[in-house]
């Protein structure tokens, strides 16, 4: 577990007012704090208090599990006589909330409330029983809003902790996933949940994991990209080497993989680790369908990274160093319309670059209603005034504008966003250098991908450092039918390697004509 590091603990006194002042002080008198002393029929002669944060808990648990017992239910005589004897009568006796356990510290009670825990204080006794009581307004599960479902679970992450841990053991029933949650944050105190398949996960992964989290140390963490920042291997790149999700499916895949899941309380994104390069040309809708289709579109896939961040940077190269490798008609037409264009290619590719981006993030920032309406417009109108205006040619509107669809077909968000920064570069070097400049910026990239890491594996993984292990390529570029695939795709030490017994195909279920 990872601890927050505190100073020395505050005890509770016997004195009921005195450890209500306690708390009331600390929280700076906050409106939101609801204290009620008051006597029950559970134990007449003494005073009880309940407090508890208004907003983050359960009314009608405080009210029917915590409330009516305390107000209606008497204990038995003489079960309580010595001091600290009640609190144990009113949790097995009385109490009705599922987890209640008791705590003699200031400070686990001010934690414990800010989770959504109900306080139970007695007259006398020097300790306090918290009840689970979290709740509150919160949004309810429903269909992926960043990552479209082709085919498969309609459901998605939301913000509440335990829903997403629930929606992943909904699909893993087994003992073997384990959930260990620890606190972030010197204020806000963030639950972030590690989980993992015990028996198939890398114990050296876990352990790394557990590792670099009690290493963080912030004062709030409010989304899962801060722990990100923090975790990955590498931060001086433009490749994300953590995976992010909002599908409980896609955290299901990985766990039965042998990775490490991260959830963070208050995002809707997981992160998992280890991944590779390969990893972000995967879809989940890929094992959903027939293999052969699956591999056509994840070969698409590749393609379409390949142009979104190499075409425009040919096109600059061709047109400006390299002009004998077109044939001649196409030459032609290219020349007769930039015959009015003011810019060299390059600084022409930057700007229909920088205007689509402009664009891109326009529709990204403005209402849902209007914002694909008010990009798709804007570029449509934009590159026709651009053509007529002459400040650039109708030949690089084309480009451009298929290089940013190909930037579309990516899966993953993280994945298309890097491509549109090495696009830039390599756009820079290919009006300096024409394909030498390509040449050289394609080799500083894969030697770059090289060197990465996640969580030990390597980036390029099973390409690279060592294109070994035959096991390993039955899911990169193609995808074989999952009776072949048997062993899981990590090069990892896990303990499972197969998914099943062997690699034969089942035996085909004929039916005969023969009456």
């Amino acid at each position: 577990m990872i601890q927050q590091t505190a100073g020395a603990l505050t005890p509770f006194s016997p004195s009921l007012q005195a450890n209500v002042n306690m708390i009331r002080d600390r929280f700076g008198g906050s409106t939101d704090i609801v204290i009620r002393i008051f006597r029950s029929d559970a134990a007449p002669e003494r005073e009880i208090a309940i407090m508890y944060v208004e907003g983050i808990v359960d009314s009608e648990t405080i009210n029917k599990s915590i409330m009516e017992p305390l107000m209606s239910m008497q204990l038995p005589p003489h079960t309580y006589i010595l001091d600290g004897k009640l609190l144990e009568a009113l949790r097995s006796c009385v109490v009705s909330v599922g987890s209640v356990k008791e705590i003699t510290a200031l400070e686990q009670a001010l934690q414990d409330m800010t989770d959504g825990v109900c306080l139970i204080m007695a007259d006398g006794c020097a300790a306090a029983l918290t009840a689970d009581a979290s709740g509150g307004d919160q949004r309810a599960v429903s269909t992926p809003q960043t990552q479209t479902v082709i085919r498969g679970p309609q459901h998605a992450f939301v913000e509440n902790l335990r829903t997403n841990i629930s929606l992943i053991r909904r699909i893993i029933r087994s003992s073997d996933l384990h959930v260990q949650v620890h606190k972030l944050g010197e204020q806000t105190h963030t639950n972030v949940a590690v989980l993992y398949l015990h028996g198939i996960a890398d114990e050296g992964v876990v352990k790394e994991a557990y590792r670099r989290l009690a290493a963080i140390e912030i004062d709030g963490v409010l989304e899962s990209g801060y722990v990100e920042e923090f975790i990955q291997d590498e931060t001086f790149t433009l490749f994300p080497t953590l995976l992010n999700t909002e599908r409980p499916d896609t955290v299901a895949a990985a766990l039965l993989e042998g990775k490490v899941a991260v959830i963070v309380d208050g995002s809707p994104i997981a992160l998992m680790a280890p991944t590779t390069f390969f990893t972000f040309f995967q879809s989940p809708e890929d094992y959903y369908q027939r293999f052969d289709i699956a591999s056509f579109v994840r070969i698409i896939r590749y393609v379409a990274y390949v142009v979104s961040i190499i075409l425009p940077a040919l096109y600059i190269s061709v047109t400006t160093y390299h002009q004998e490798m077109l044939p001649t008609t196409l030459l032609i037409s290219l020349a007769a319309q930039r015959e009015g264009v003011p810019f060299p290619g390059l600084v022409e590719a930057l700007l229909m670059e920088m205007t689509f981006e402009v664009l891109r993030e326009a529709g990204l920032r403005m209402p849902r209603a209007i914002g694909p309406a008010i990009s798709i417009v804007g570029a449509l109108v934009l590159g026709q005034a651009a053509v007529q205006a002459g400040i650039v040619s109708a030949g690089m509107v084309i480009i451009v504008s298929f290089t940013a669809i190909s930037n579309f077909v990516m899966p993953e968000y993280n994945m298309g966003a890097t491509s549109r920064i090495i696009r830039f570069l390599f756009m820079i070097m290919a009006g300096m250098f024409g394909f030498f400049g390509i040449f050289i910026s394609v080799l500083f990239m894969l030697i770059h991908l090289v060197s990465l890491r996640s969580f030990g594996v390597p980036y390029m993984s099973p390409m690279a450092p060592k294109p070994t292990k035959p096991r390993l390529w039955k899911d990169v570029f193609i995808r074989l039918p999952w009776w072949a695939i048997v062993f899981r795709p990590l090069d990892l030490d896990l303990r499972n390697l197969k998914r099943r017994p062997n690699g034969k195909r089942p035996p085909a279920q004929r039916h005969s004509d023969k009456p």
